[in-house]
């Protein structure tokens, strides 16, 4: 049973791909969520083998206070539905936010194991929205983080960094610590034929594609593209903002202030099928996340989708970046805006650097970064987690257990 809070599923490409390489170890899955908005909204639904309940849930607004109210609604519902789905073998709980070991302690008694997938740095997270170290709620959200490594058999970090933390922070063992990278799906995520009429009959495009978050950056990018243009004179390109988050209106009410309406489209969420198209026909992706004590440590998705793509990427000079994208992407200076437009405008003038930048990163993709290493990461994990124990005794649809072999 896999414990989702943040996205609704299949729509959370990690936790699908989870999902179906479980399937395929011969798992019986069951997933619970929150619905989405536009996609995903059905209560219950078997999509490829995989069994998803989900529940209504209204995203937090008005600070702290209002992610205590989202976080207790899901609680209920996630209670809820696991009571409904029956025992299981393992609970595989997925944050943010660092609550999940409730229900998950209950199915402990029960006779479940316990996988953290530790998607977030929960803590750092809280500091890089709120900025405050030394308050009650931060202190509470470190609380949350230790009892839940605590009572993990074994954990999920994306990257080494996250492990690292799980290890000193955390106190797990190394080898109750699993590195299971997110990364695209390279047979559903490829590049199509370019259009250019996406470019609005500019020479050159710029795509962001991601969530807007206060933390994600999209104001430093919009910053960066303004002195683009007034500072280095350049207005030969078109940018699409391809996502949407908590200050979607806001970016789009400053792009309006920089005078940058006209050159520069906000879509919100897209389709796949669009986003391809918008990625295809990009000549540059943008990275704009600030350094920060998440950022600089996280995996950040639309990085590894730009590579797959076959994109050239200007990011601002973060650890995890660097692990990820490597020779893919030319690196700013931290938050120097000025930097990243000279970026931008150094790969628009070099269309040979941009194809090989682009042909790097699809190496690594299918190298080193691609998910056959990741699922063969997850099954150790599920491995360890159950070395000891014998299923759950088959009962009735509604038992989720191990599937025997064939």
């Amino acid at each position: 049973m896999i414990l989702v809070e943040n996205l609704s599923v299949p729509f959370d490409r990690r936790v699908w791909q989870e999902c179906t390489t479980l399937r395929d170890a011969g798992w019986e899955v069951h997933v619970i969520c929150p619905r989405g908005e536009k996609r995903d909204t059905e209560a219950y639904a078997e999509i490829d083998g995989v069994r998803i309940h989900r529940y209504p849930l209204r995203a937090a607004t008005g600070g702290p206070a209002g992610y205590l109210r989202e976080y207790g609604t899901a609680l209920w519902h996630t209670a809820r539905l696991a009571r409904k789905v029956g025992p299981v073998d393992v609970v595989h709980a997925c944050n943010p936010p660092d609550l999940l070991f409730l229900p998950a302690l209950w199915l402990k008694r029960r006779g479940a194991r316990f996988v953290f997938d530790q998607h977030d740095l929960v803590p750092e997270l809280y500091l890089s929205r709120f900025g405050r170290g030394e308050d009650l709620l931060y202190r509470g959200v470190c609380a949350l983080e230790r009892l839940t490594y605590r009572a993990a058999d074994v954990v999920l970090a994306t990257n080494e960094s996250y492990r690292d933390v799980a290890v000193r922070r955390g106190g797990r063992r190394p080898a109750d610590v699993f590195v299971v990278r997110s990364a695209p799906d390279i047979g559903r995520f490829h590049p199509v034929e370019p259009e250019p009429e996406l470019k609005r009959g500019k020479p050159h495009l710029l795509c962001y594609l991601g969530v807007m978050g206060p933390q994600d950056g999209v104001d430093y990018a919009l910053r960066a593209l303004a002195k683009l243009r007034d500072e280095l004179g350049r207005t030969d390109w078109h940018a699409v903002f391809v996502g949407g988050g908590d200050t979607f209106d806001a970016m789009v009410e400053l792009a309006r202030r920089l005078g940058l309406s006209e050159q520069v489209q906000f879509t919100g969420r897209v389709p796949d099928a669009d986003l391809v198209r918008y990625l295809s026909t990009a000549d540059v992706c943008l990275s704009p996340d600030p350094r920060n004590p998440l950022n600089d440590v996280s995996t950040m998705n639309k990085v590894l989708e730009y590579m797959v793509m076959g994109r050239p990427i200007v990011s601002f000079d973060l650890k995890e970046a660097r692990v990820s994208a490597g020779d893919a992407a030319v690196y700013a200076p931290a938050d120097d805006e000025a930097e990243f437009a000279g970026l931008i405008a150094l790969l628009l003038d070099d269309p040979e650097k941009r194809a090989l930048m682009g042909k790097i990163g699809q190496e690594r993709i299918s190298g080193p970064l691609s998910w056959r290493n990741s699922q063969a990461s997850l099954l150790a994990a599920y491995a360890a987690a159950c070395r000891d124990r014998a299923p759950v005794p088959g009962g009735g649809p509604g038992r989720a257990r191990r599937r025997p072999r064939r």
